[in-house]
């Protein structure tokens, strides 16, 4: 079984080491591990462990809590493993996917990004309509969606925002959304957070910025 915990600690020499002491003496194996910020002397690290079948995810977090300075933000189930190169795959794949390509970042971008599922939604008319989903994400069709409208860059939703509908933000689902071409808006949701940091919401930016530079059919 493989967990993400998203990890704040003091972003200091032998800090990692010393979680990673405290992980493995509760059975966990760290996978991969991705830097997502740093400010303030704290580092934000998203670590994917795997551990034995009968390991409570309860015991992850106390290991890593009972270190100074350490708190776990989030802890999740997760499949794979973090991968920078999986963005380059997926910008790879869109610039060959002609007509699919909405279709196709709905489908893998979560993976990309490490979001729970997502959606891209057309908002050039009166009313926001769906242009592609992904597996995880919620069933609605449209209707308008203002906060998604004149949108120029990457940015977090107010999840209770009374113009984002009530289907995305259920279940404390965090959200953000970027601008794609051709009036359409990519927004990706995060069941049960954590939030999107300043740092996430700048790499959906470059993401996006590349994608809408690409001719997709």
């Amino acid at each position: 079984m493989s967990y993400l915990l998203r990890v704040l600690l003091p972003d200091r020499p032998g800090s990692l080491g010393s979680l990673a002491v405290a992980l493995g003496s509760v059975g966990a194996d760290i996978i991969s591990l991705d830097v997502v910020d740093r400010f303030d002397g704290v580092a934000v690290d998203d670590i994917v462990v795997d551990v034995p079948h009968a390991t409570f995810p309860d015991t992850l977090i106390t290991a890593a809590e009972n270190l100074d300075g350490v708190m776990v933000d989030s802890l999740r189930p997760f499949s794979g493993i973090l991968d920078a190169h999986r963005e380059l795959e997926l910008v790879d794949a869109v610039a060959g996917a002609g007509a699919g390509a909405a279709q196709l970042i709905a489908d893998e971008l979560p993976n990309a990004l490490r979001v729970g599922w997502a959606l891209v939604v057309d908002v050039s008319g009166d009313a926001s309509h769906l242009v592609a989903r992904g597996e995880a994400a919620p069933q609605w069709e449209s209707g308008r969606v203002d906060a998604l409208r004149g949108l120029e860059r990457a940015v977090a939703l107010v999840d209770d925002d009374d113009t984002v509908p009530a289907e995305w933000s259920a279940m404390d689902t965090a959200l953000a959304a970027a601008p794609l071409p051709a009036g359409h808006v990519l927004v990706v949701g995060r069941p049960g957070g954590p939030s999107f940091r300043a740092s996430e919401i700048a790499r959906l930016g470059y993401l996006t910025g590349i994608l809408r530079t690409l001719r997709t059919g």
